[in-house]
């Protein structure tokens, strides 16, 4: 059992409950204060001087369609609705629920989830005649930045396991990824491991689920489109796990299909770039890669890794998050580097020549940076990472020469940040505590951080 799903098991302990008495900051004010955060008297995020939060949507919570707000948010991302009105996509990480005895009075959404299925099944993934045991997906939450309300919240896509992180296209929708290669059997109908498309709609739709199987079958974390080629780069949560890129045979059109490739580079084919036991690529030197073609992506095995790996490409350290900007690909290595505190990779797409990486940032101490997971560039050029270590969990903000700087720390609980993602005009951050599910819009001087 990973941590995720301790916390998953344990989320029922909290919910409802959120009271200083049951839990508390060990040391917290002396941490916070070394960080240049201020202590929230509430204990559910410490933010800088001047800056504020409203938590918008909680687990449990009753959404538009009946349903409830299901547990383990994590990736999102957000655009821009008509007048006023952000459209949240949101993802949520929930995994396999065997069929149990009433079933549909026990699962996440809730006691109207019957009458819901019984309406909507058909666009669910993996289902059945009358029931499902897959309970991943994404819900929507239209907030109108105005009136700092939430206008509605909706199930948007059903049927799918695992539903980590992602990626926002050039054409305003949501890419969703399954973390897990859970194969058909008993209580699953169909294999997982695909990514899905899901609409940015402001009214409550829920998406028919279509796996883009072109895209590969694997562990998959995230995606970035790089918005000139359509090119989509994707990552692979596994200790060895692949960097791939998706070539569509049309932009727009993902289930058209398209080609699949790995990186591999070049002089160091097969090598593994965690540098756990050895320090083999260093902080800022540009490696050239090749990209090799590969095949049978649906991967019945879930070995698409290890035969990419025979053919030379190269492996890291659990890549999870990733961003395009500009002619760049970042993307994080929770587990990277010598402490396995992570890495940031960062791969320059070079009009007319070869392309490179280069390892951007190596964390040295826990303390400074602890297993980044979900990435975003900021309005201002910094990246921003969502860590995903023990302990207590921070947004930090990281400058193009490497300094670092702090946003936020989880004062609630131990679970990590997830889905960081800023309103289209740079005025607001939202942010999921990912167990309890929790969002939260954050405002304040932002200028303050970079200047």
């Amino acid at each position: 059992m990973n941590r995720k799903e301790f916390l998953t098991k344990s989320a029922a302990l909290l919910l409802g409950t959120l009271t200083t008495s049951q839990l508390p900051a060990k040391n917290n004010k002396e941490k916070i204060k070394k960080l240049n955060l201020i202590p929230d008297p509430n204990q559910i995020i410490d933010l800088p001087k001047n800056f504020s939060y409203k938590v918008i949507s909680k687990e449990k919570e009753m959404m538009n369609d009946g349903l409830l707000v299901p547990p383990n948010a994590d990736g999102m991302a957000c655009f821009k609705g008509d007048n006023n009105l952000l459209i949240l996509i949101r993802n949520h990480e929930i995994g396999h629920v065997p069929n149990v005895e009433n079933l549909f009075t026990t699962n996440p959404y809730g006691k109207g989830f019957k009458n819901y299925f019984n309406k909507y099944g058909d666009r669910f993934y993996d289902s059945s005649i009358n029931q499902t045991e897959c309970f991943g997906g994404t819900t929507t939450i239209v907030y109108d930045s105005v009136k700092e309300k939430v206008m509605s919240q909706f199930l948007s896509l059903g049927g799918t396991l695992v539903n980590c992180s992602g990626g926002i296209t050039p054409w305003n929708t949501w890419i969703t990824c399954e973390e897990t290669t859970k194969k058909q059997g008993i209580g699953v109908n169909k294999n997982h491991g695909y990514a899905f498309e899901v609409n940015s709609n402001s009214l409550p739709e829920l998406t028919n689920a279509v796996p883009l199987e072109s895209m590969g079958r694997f562990r998959r974390e995230a995606v970035a489109i790089d918005s000139k080629s359509g090119n989509i780069y994707q990552t692979e949560d596994r200790e060895h796990g692949l960097f791939y890129r998706f070539i569509p045979k049309q932009k727009t059109k993902l289930v058209k299909g398209g080609k699949l490739q790995a990186l591999s580079i070049q002089n160091h084919e097969g090598e593994h770039t965690s540098n756990w036991s050895k320090k083999i690529f260093r902080k800022n030197k540009k490696y050239d890669v090749n990209w090799i073609d590969l095949d049978n992506v649906k991967s019945p095995k879930d070995d698409l890794r290890n035969r990419g790996e025979k053919l030379g490409c190269v492996t890291f350290a659990r890549p999870e998050g990733i961003i395009f900007s500009d002619t760049s690909i970042y993307f994080t290595c929770t587990s990277g580097g010598k402490n396995r505190s992570g890495q940031i990779w960062k791969y320059s797409i070079i009009k007319n020549g070869i392309d490179t990486i280069e390892l951007f940032y190596e964390s040295k101490d826990k303390t400074e940076l602890n297993m980044p997971d979900n990435i975003i560039i900021s309005p201002w050029g910094d990246i921003i990472v969502c860590e995903d270590g023990k302990g207590r969990d921070r947004l930090v903000g990281i400058k193009s020469d490497g300094a670092l700087y702090y946003i936020a720390n989880n004062a609630l609980n131990n679970a990590e940040f997830a889905g960081t993602t800023f309103s289209p005009d740079g005025k607001i951050l939202f942010v999921n505590i990912y167990d309890p599910t929790m969002t939260l819009a954050i405002k304040g001087p932002w200028s303050q951080l970079y200047s």
